[in-house]
């Protein structure tokens, strides 16, 4: 399964470091990886793989908001076929 994560808040030192180390503790791989900084603020955008992980889909997706709110950032994992269905035009 695929999930997508994005990542949004204030820029800062450590947040790339931080949250590919909750994904490899996961055994989470990341597949693509797009980061943008705009004046100050931070966008990541990432396609996993979660069919590895030995935890269920909800459990990470709690970790990552945890994570998020200790580095002052908004941290969100969907299903890729959710996703995908969001953005259709």
């Amino acid at each position: 399964m695929k999930g997508i994560i994005t990542v949004v808040g204030k820029d800062r030192v450590g947040i790339i470091a931080k949250v590919c180390t909750l994904l490899s503790e996961k055994n989470i791989n990341i597949l693509d990886i797009s980061q943008t900084i705009v004046q100050g603020y931070f966008n990541m955008m990432m396609i996993v793989d979660l069919s590895n992980t030995t935890d269920d889909f909800g459990k990470i997706e709690d970790k990552l908001v945890e994570l998020g709110k200790s580095i002052g950032v908004v941290i969100k994992l969907q299903r890729e076929e959710i996703f995908n269905s969001m953005h259709r035009i």
